[in-house]
């Protein structure tokens, strides 16, 4: 079974509960407000393993997922995405769960319940097991992943870390994932520039691409070569919900770049491409552009001279 696999998703996989206001704001005056709320599975890992397979690639996730309801949810659709759960393990405190309030020109504010994230101790030979038989391992940076790093090292697969909303490159918790990273992904949401975050992390981790969601704003690609920005991609349908747009931008670079060959730059176009399409999708991770879809609003971009 060695190498059947293209990619192992690293991270936690839970159920959001996206809250859509019908107002510009929740008013806090007042005890109730009405919205419409909606369950769906989703987090970091939940997100990426169903972008992976839904572009065509062998898929695996390694994580928690509680023995409860919610659980059974995100087993099952990830079995149905035909996504291998070897490496799936129980989580005693249950199932991952992300509140979103949502706004109307599809902000968010996250609530993230992590469970037993900070505390779980993953079995390493198992999770050792599926790694070797992947080309990638994409991490995100729940506290328990930390420990694979060093096996996805030694095993020669590609190691990707989605840092998430960096605040600054100083931060302890994320030293050691930005250092045994080969490529990280981290959103500029907090930052007018992503140059100076950017460098940090190359200056920790000289050989690193670096791949930065700015949303409106584009994107930026950070190499040896120096710091590169894009332009934000056009989709004919508006964005209503940012949720897995990091996860997608992540997805379409690393599907690209690492597993089909694309060069560097274009992969992040791609990458966008995926992520645009994500923000036109109201609280779901079903309905992601497959290969083909990708493939052809690439052809589309390109043709139009990007």
């Amino acid at each position: 079974m060695a190498n059947d696999l293209d990619a192992v998703v690293v991270g936690g996989a839970g159920v959001d509960t996206n809250v859509y206001l019908y107002g510009d704001e929740v008013d806090w005056s007042v005890e109730s407000n009405f919205s419409h709320n909606v369950d769906y599975v989703g987090q970091a890992g939940g997100y990426a393993s169903r972008l992976f397979a839904q572009l065509g690639k062998q898929t695996a996730y390694v994580g928690p997922i509680g023995a409860d309801h919610n659980g059974r949810f995100v087993r099952d659709t990830l079995a149905r995405d035909g996504i291998d759960l070897t490496g799936c393990f129980v989580d005693a405190g249950g199932t991952n769960r992300s509140i979103n309030i949502m706004y109307r020109d599809g902000r968010r504010k996250n609530f993230y319940d992590g469970r037993g994230s900070m505390a779980i101790q993953p079995d390493l030979e198992l999770c050792r097991r599926v790694l070797s038989r992947a080309r990638l391992a994409h991490f995100s940076i729940v506290n328990w992943a930390r420990h694979l790093l060093a096996i996805a090292r030694e095993l020669g697969v590609v190691v990707a870390v989605d840092l998430q909303d960096v605040v600054t490159a100083d931060d302890p918790y994320r030293r050691d994932f930005v250092a045994g990273a080969d490529i990280v992904l981290f959103s500029c949401v907090n930052h007018d520039d992503p140059t100076p975050m950017i460098d940090a992390y190359r200056r920790l981790n000289p050989g690193m691409i670096c791949v930065v969601g700015m949303g409106a704003r584009g994107a930026a690609l950070g190499t040896a070569e120096g710091v590169r920005r894009f332009d934000p991609v056009e989709h004919d349908k508006p964005v209503v919900d940012t949720n897995g747009a990091g996860d997608s931008l992540a997805v379409g670079f690393l599907a690209s770049y690492v597993l089909d060959g694309y060069p560097v730059a274009d992969a992040v176009l791609r990458g966008q491409l995926l992520a645009r399409h994500t923000c036109t999708l109201v609280a779901t991770s079903d309905g992601f552009l497959t290969r083909r879809e990708l493939d052809d609003r690439f052809a589309a971009l390109r043709a139009g001279g990007r």
